[in-house]
């Protein structure tokens, strides 16, 4: 596989999720220099976007010999493309289109990170590959597309209300979604993303017993996989048990998300270090 190829949809990718999120953000500035059906490419764009980073993985993948769910080399490649993906399913049913505002400057963002971890990370070995590896990875992966959103709505949920509240809903606050609709948003996506969560603990637990590792870093990692449960689980509890919606739910998405990226970025930096390698060694 031709390596010129990966480095090209690398650079079509940027460029798509660029004029995406340039769209998106010249719409809900109002910007008369940017006209309706204009704006209404940003959404294709998007598509477009997902379309070509997918490739680009599979690509990078075959180059580099690596499965994208066998380890964490491409996690946040993995996790913008199913930001985009979900987003594009379910944007005219929440009536959420300038989310997007949010997802491709996002998805930009973890494509340029992602290839600083692809470049330094180390193979895993064959000591940490494991039949539950796989399923771990993938439901985390899709948990996290799905928190990303659910934090998306609740940021642009704030947002609202807080112009609401000021009587200033001028200008670009003019286009976002209705709060009954970001607040629905926001719920459903966490409500589709606790469950992958819930699997992603437990096989992660059955994964570190099978390779054994006890690490102080593996114990952290575990410990805010954990709080993030808790958080979520309290959300979404206390929503269906107390009434709780609209700001509150917010904060606590908000909240849940902070702790889902602090263990995303435990994950890769562990992919990245090779002293957890040596540590993990008979």
């Amino acid at each position: 596989m031709n390596p010129y190829l990966a480095d090209a949809l690398f650079l079509a990718t940027v460029v798509i999720y660029f004029l995406a999120g340039s769209l998106f953000i010249a719409h809900l500035a109002g910007s008369e220099r940017v006209p309706a059906a204009a704006a209404a490419w940003a959404p294709r764009l998007v598509f477009v976007g997902a379309i070509l980073h997918a490739t680009h993985i599979v690509v990078s993948a075959m180059i580099l010999h690596v499965c994208p769910v066998e380890g964490m080399h491409f996690a946040m490649s993995v996790v913008s493309v199913l930001v985009c993906a979900v987003y594009l399913l379910m944007r005219r049913r929440y009536k959420i289109d300038v989310v997007g505002a949010f997802v491709a400057p996002l998805a930009l963002t973890f494509l340029l990170a992602s290839r600083v971890v692809a470049v330094n990370a180390q193979e895993p070995s064959q000591r940490l590959k494991s039949a539950i590896l796989p399923l771990h990875v993938t439901v985390n992966l899709l948990g996290d597309a799905l928190f990303t959103l659910a934090f998306a709505a609740a940021v642009a949920y704030l947002v609202q209300e807080n112009q609401l509240k000021k009587k200033r809903l001028v200008g670009l606050f003019q286009r976002l979604p209705p709060l009954d609709a970001l607040d629905k948003a926001e719920h459903r996506f966490l409500l589709a993303g606790f469950p992958l969560l819930t699997i992603g603990i437990l096989t992660g637990t059955l994964w570190a017993r099978r390779v054994e590792a006890g690490s102080a870093a593996d114990l952290t990692r575990a410990a805010f996989g954990y709080i993030t449960w808790f958080l979520y689980a309290g959300v979404l509890l206390l929503r269906a048990a107390a009434g709780w919606r609209g700001r509150r739910a917010a904060y606590g998405t908000i909240a849940g998300f902070g702790f889902a990226v602090i263990v995303l970025i435990l994950y890769i930096l562990r992919s990245l270090n090779p002293a957890v390698e040596t540590a993990l060694a008979p």
